[in-house]
């Protein structure tokens, strides 16, 4: 998955520098794609600028650079847009991102749309521990080097079950978030989220 596709969702939320775009990698957006440099931030933000999916302009900032404000383009934002509501491919791994990227970004879809995202990875999680819980694991092991073949089958029995019991609960966690869209518990409105509710606090 592009990196570009994250920092355009970012973007989108409000325009941010490079800098700004590069705290959220390292803090709140941190899981959503592993190690990001500064340097790979700013070549996407140039490369997207070169393809007019972000502008900017230079703000002046007192004993410090100036610093370029980017904002997500008409263009970006169909490019992003097309990403997020195209289709979903499961990769083998659910641990990867993409999923958890594009449910970071719900904001962005229609309850349809989320659930139509939530039946993909449902149903491909489904069928993959159908098919593949009970397959036949064996090893046949023929060293050259010191191996201890008790120790490394123990272990990766150790590991499917940590996988198994993984992928299940991320199984639970699918019904759950779908039955609750369904059933009109999300979104959950706070002060935060709802613009009505604030004004009445103040």
């Amino acid at each position: 998955m592009k990196l570009e596709y994250i920092l355009l969702g970012v973007l989108l939320g409000r325009p941010r520098t490079g800098y700004d775009l590069k705290k959220f990698l390292d803090a709140h957006g941190r899981f959503l794609r592993s190690n990001t440099q500064m340097s790979q931030v700013y070549r996407s933000l140039t490369a997207m600028a070169e393809r007019e999916w972000v502008s900017y302009r230079t703000e002046s900032r007192p004993g410090a650079q100036d610093a370029k404000i980017f904002r997500v383009t008409a263009e970006g934002a169909t490019v992003f847009l097309d990403w997020l509501t195209g289709p979903y491919h499961p990769p083998t791994r659910f641990e990867d991102p993409e999923f958890g990227v594009r449910l970071h970004f719900a904001g962005f879809l229609t309850v349809d749309q989320l659930l139509a995202l939530l039946d993909t990875e449902l149903e491909a999680r489904q069928r993959q521990v159908a098919k593949y819980r009970f397959r036949d694991r064996t090893e046949v092991f023929e060293p050259e080097v010191p191996f201890d073949a008790e120790l490394a089958v123990a272990l990766n029995d150790r590991m499917h079950q940590y996988g198994a019991a993984a992928i299940d609960q991320h199984i639970k966690n699918l019904i759950e978030l779908r039955a609750d869209l369904l059933d009109g518990r999300l979104p959950v409105r706070t002060p935060e989220t709802d613009p009505d509710r604030k004004a009445s606090t103040r």
